[in-house]
C-alpha cells in the first residue's frame, strides 16, 4: 500500500470518528457555524474544486495525447481493427455491467444527502438516442471546454488527437507540445493529490456529522456491489469470450496468468504492470511476441474495464444517495463518456477519481458524492487494475489466437513450480 493510500485510508477513518462524534454532540454555534459549516465545510470544498478544475485539461491533453498515438492502429491493418473494438466493446459491456448492478442492488438508498449539496443538481432529461449521439458533437468546440461539456470534450480531443495521428510528420512539433503538457496536467494532479487526505478527512466529518453511522451500511454495499461486478466481468464476460473464441479455459488462464496479476493487484498501475503483463503472456500464455508488443501496450492505455465498471456503480450509487433518479439518456451518456474517457487515460494515482468526476459532471451529478468513496475506492483500486490487465491478456489471447500466432503447447504446460513471483516484482525496480 503508497503512502499516499494510507494517509487517504487515515484520513477517511479519522472523519469518520469525529464526524460521529460531532455528530452525537447537541446543536451549538461551535459545532454547527465554527466547525461543520465553517472549517470542515472550507477545507473539503477546496479539495472538490481542485479536483473539477483539473477535469477538463486533464481530459482534453490526456485523449488528444492518447488517441493520436491509436490512429497508428491504420499501420497494422486486421489486428489493429480486432483489438480496437475488443477494447471499446468490453469497456461498454464493463459499464453497462456497472450501472445494471448498482441499479439491481441499490447501495445508496436509505440515506438522503439532497441538503449536502449547495447547487441544484441538472440531470439530463429524458432525451431520445438520437438526440443524445447528435449532442456529442460540438458546434463551438471551445465553448463545449468552457462550459465543461465532457461528451462533447472528449470527441473532439479524440477527432483532434487522430487527425495529428494522420499528419504526424507534419505535426511532429504539436505532438510533442501535447506530450509535454500531458506530463505538466498529470504533474498538477500528483500536487491536488496531496491535499487528498485532507480534504477526504474534512468531507468524511462533515457528511457524517450530519448523517451519522447510517452511512455504514450504504458504504458496505458499493464495495460489495463493485467487488461482484467485477468477479462478473472476470469470469463471465472475459471467460466466455476465451471459451467463445478459443476454446481454452479461463481456470487455467488465471493459473497462469498469475505473476501478472499479483504484480497488478499489488501496485494498483495497470502502466507500472505492463513488463511483467508482457512477460507472462509471451512465456505463460504462448502469445506471439510480435501480437503483445502492440495490443498489450494499447491496452494499458485504452482498456480501463475495472474503471469503467466502477464508475458505472459509483454514479448509480451517488445519484441515488442524493436521492436523484437517473435517466434513460443520462445512463447512455455515463457509458457513451465512461467509454470514450477510457481512450488514453493515463493510469496513474489520482486520474480515477478526476474520471469520476467528469462523468458524473456529465450528466450533472453532484461531485460532493466523491468524498462517501474516495477512501474505500483506494482499496477497491488494487482488484480494478487486476481486471483491467486481465482483460488486455485475454484479447491478447484471442487476437493471437484468430492470426495463427498462438502456441497452444505453451499455455497447456504446467507453470514452472520454482518460479518467484518477488523475482517479476523485480522486474519493475
Amino acid at each position: 500500500m503508497t503512502k499516499l493510500t494510507s494517509k487517504i485510508l487515515k484520513g477517511l477513518f479519522l472523519g469518520m470518528i469525529i464526524g460521529l462524534i460531532l455528530n452525537f454532540m447537541p446543536e451549538n454555534y461551535v459545532k454547527d457555524v465554527v466547525i461543520i459549516d465553517g472549517i470542515l465545510y472550507l477545507i473539503g470544498q477546496i479539495f472538490l474544486r481542485a479536483i473539477m478544475m483539473m477535469v477538463v485539461p486533464l481530459v482534453f491533453i490526456s485523449l488528444v495525447n492518447g488517441s493520436s498515438g491509436v490512429g497508428d492502429i491504420k499501420r497494422l491493418g486486421r489486428i489493429g481493427g480486432k483489438t480496437l473494438l475488443f477494447y471499446i466493446l468490453s469497456t461498454t459491456v464493463a459499464i453497462t455491467i456497472g450501472l445494471g448492478l448498482g441499479l439491481l442492488i441499490k447501495p445508496g438508498i436509505g440515506i438522503d444527502l439532497a441538503n449536502n449539496v449547495q447547487s441544484q443538481p441538472n440531470i439530463n432529461e429524458n432525451l431520445p438516442l438520437v438526440e443524445v449521439l447528435l449532442n456529442m458533437v460540438p458546434r463551438n468546440p471551445i465553448e463545449a471546454l468552457a462550459n465543461g461539456n465532457m461528451l462533447q470534450v472528449i470527441v473532439f480531443a479524440i477527432f483532434t488527437g487522430l487527425a495529428l495521428s494522420s499528419i504526424k510528420e507534419k505535426a511532429e512539433n504539436i505532438i510533442k507540445i501535447f506530450e509535454s503538457l500531458n506530463e505538466l496536467v498529470l504533474k498538477m494532479v500528483e500536487y491536488v493529490m496531496y491535499i487528498a487526505p485532507v480534504g477526504v478527512f474534512a468531507l468524511m466529518a462533515r457528511t457524517f456529522a450530519t448523517q451519522g453511522y447510517q452511512l455504514m451500511l450504504p458504504l458496505l454495499k458499493y464495495m460489495f456491489a463493485v467487488i461482484a461486478a467485477l468477479v462478473i466481468h472476470g469470469l463471465v464476460v472475459y471467460g466466455g469470450m476465451l471459451k467463445v473464441f478459443t476454446r481454452l479455459s479461463i481456470v487455467k488462464f488465471i493459473k497462469n496468468f498469475a505473476p501478472a496479476l499479483s504484480v497488478a493487484f499489488s501496485t494498483a498501475s495497470s502502466g507500472a504492470t505492463l513488463p511483467v503483463t508482457l512477460d507472462t503472456v509471451v512465456k505463460r500464455l504462448g502469445v506471439s511476441p510480435k501480437v503483445a508488443s502492440f495490443t498489450i501496450p494499447l491496452g494499458a492505455t485504452i482498456n480501463m474495464d475495472g474503471t469503467a465498471l466502477k464508475q458505472g456503480i459509483a454514479t448509480v450509487f451517488i445519484a441515488q444517495v442524493f436521492g436523484i433518479e437517473l435517466t434513460f439518456s443520462a445512463i447512455l451518456t455515463v457509458i457513451l463518456t465512461a467509454t470514450l474517457a477510457s481512450i488514453g487515460t493515463a493510469g496513474v494515482p489520482g486520474v480515477g477519481l478526476i474520471m469520476l468526476s467528469m462523468v458524473l459532471k456529465s450528466v450533472g451529478l453532484p461531485v460532493e458524492g466523491i468524498a462517501l468513496i474516495m477512501g474505500i475506492d483506494r482499496l477497491l483500486d488494487m482488484s480494478r487494475t487486476a481486471i483491467n490487465i486481465m482483460g488486455d491478456a485475454v484479447c491478447t489471447v484471442i487476437i493471437s489466437k484468430m492470426e495463427g500466432e498462438f502456441d497452444q503447447s505453451v499455455f497447456e504446460a504446467e507453470p514452472e513450480k520454482e518460479e518467484n513471483f518477488e523475482s517479476r516484482k523485480a522486474q519493475l525496480a
